[in-house]
């Protein structure tokens, strides 16, 4: 399979694509095309595992790149932690995709990423650049920590993200450089395509590691297999409510559905910054300024992935709205969601899965149709203790592995907004 370019369809390979990052002309790389996998594997796709779903999967994405033994042993340590389908009520599910080593769902996509593009970059030195609202830089760091020859660069927004998120993505050190920026994460986000798109850092073969790159998405699509999987036996039709933001989550859904998997519908369940419900309901796109909410890591007002989204359905809003519903919900109706979930079905949803619940929800009303529901519950609760608690009037038990974080030192270099300071730091450091 070939990459190609959104904007001029430039064609790449998959290791171009990967090692680039973003495309030469600024925009995002996407298949060609997307082959079907063939019925036989969804026959018995509830006697796989998930590495071995993740397999067939990325086979279709990698191609002849990589041995397939080499690919096998890569998801094995990938996807070594398990992945649920819990019910909440009813035939609500939670996918809980938080039981990785950063407890967050960007576990999965960066594990991939790092071992993919150490893969493909042959030892040859590489400076990764990642903008974070939240886990993606945790788990970034965690995926790469002393990756030889790879020096990477987090930048996330001051005083935006959650103090354990935050512990996460700074304590590192060694190949590891934490960028405190006074902005937005939308900033942050500008700033690293600047980056990128530099012709004079290129001699330092910068790629990244956000959901700007196709690899992230790659890995991300599996685990909407491995949920069909697991609820294939109730012989019921799926919606995925997925929490979003930059909107990588839910186009590595629409990846999966455009493979041949079986889904009846996709929910866009965000926050007020509700670009893409509300593109979904008038039809114009507006991008803005993002807002602060309690569910951080979906602060976003310029999403993106919508450029692939818009790639896959031709740029038709009627392809768009027969596929996707969107939902938008304010912090007060977040925390009410946590509340009434413990207290109703003691089950402790975190902010952005709060989200997905309303908007699953929503949608369940709105159509009245008896569905398997889904919602991707993307980090585990303790991450927003002070939110949830507040939300439950309980205390939460830490995970030990998030008790660690909370004990060491953050090292972090803080900057303004400013392109030509932090282009100067990643060429010096």
């Amino acid at each position: 399979m070939q990459y190609l370019s959104i904007k001029t369809q430039e064609l790449v390979s998959i290791k171009q694509a990967v090692i680039n990052g973003l495309a030469g002309d600024g925009s995002l790389y996407m298949p060609e095309n997307i082959p079907p996998l063939p019925p036989s594997f969804f026959r018995d796709i509830q006697n796989k595992t998930l590495p071995e779903i993740g397999f067939e999967v990325a086979k279709q994405f990698v191609g002849n790149t990589i041995p397939p033994k080499v690919l096998e042993d890569m998801l094995e340590e990938v996807l070594n932690f398990d992945i649920p389908v819990s019910l909440i009520r009813d035939s609500i599910y939670s996918l809980e995709l938080f039981h990785g080593p950063t407890l967050a769902f960007k576990d999965i996509g960066a594990r991939f990423m790092a071992r993919l593009m150490s893969y493909y970059a042959e030892g040859q030195p590489m400076k990764v650049i990642v903008a974070t609202s939240g886990d993606t830089g945790s788990a970034v760091a965690a995926g790469f920590y002393k990756v030889p020859g790879i020096q990477v660069y987090i930048l996330y927004p001051k005083g935006k993200i959650s103090p354990l998120q935050e512990k996460q993505l700074t304590i590192w050190g060694h190949n590891i450089k934490a960028l405190e920026i006074e902005g937005t994460f939308d900033d942050c986000q500008a700033l690293a395509k600047q980056l990128l798109a530099d012709r004079e850092l290129r001699k330092y073969h910068l790629t990244s590691a956000n959901s700007i790159n196709i690899s992230r998405l790659i890995p991300q699509s599996f685990y909407y297999f491995w949920a069909y999987a697991q609820l294939k036996k109730n012989h019921k039709k799926i919606v995925f409510s997925v929490p979003s933001g930059n909107f990588g989550n839910l186009t590595a859904g629409l990846f999966a559905y455009k493979m041949g998997l079986p889904v009846e519908r996709f929910i866009a369940s965000t926050n007020i910054n509700n670009i893409v419900p509300k593109y979904l309901s008038t039809g114009e796109y507006k991008p803005r300024a993002s807002k602060s909410t309690l569910s951080n890591a979906m602060d976003v007002g310029n999403p993106s992935n919508f450029e692939r989204m818009k790639a896959l359905f031709d740029g038709n809003l009627d392809q768009f709205k027969a596929l996707m519903s969107g939902y938008y919900f304010t912090d007060e109706q977040t925390q009410a969601a946590i509340h009434n979930v413990h207290k109703e079905f003691g089950y402790i949803l975190d902010p952005h899965g709060a989200v997905a619940y309303l908007g699953l929800c929503a949608y369940l009303k709105d159509s009245g149709r008896n569905l398997n529901g889904v919602i991707l519950e993307t980090a585990h609760p303790a991450k927003f203790i002070e939110t949830v608690e507040k939300s439950i009037s309980a205390r939460l038990v830490i995970p030990a592995r998030l008790s660690e974080f909370k004990q060491k030192e953050k090292i972090v270099h803080l900057f303004p907004v400013d392109f030509r300071q932090i282009k100067d730091f990643v060429k010096t450091s």
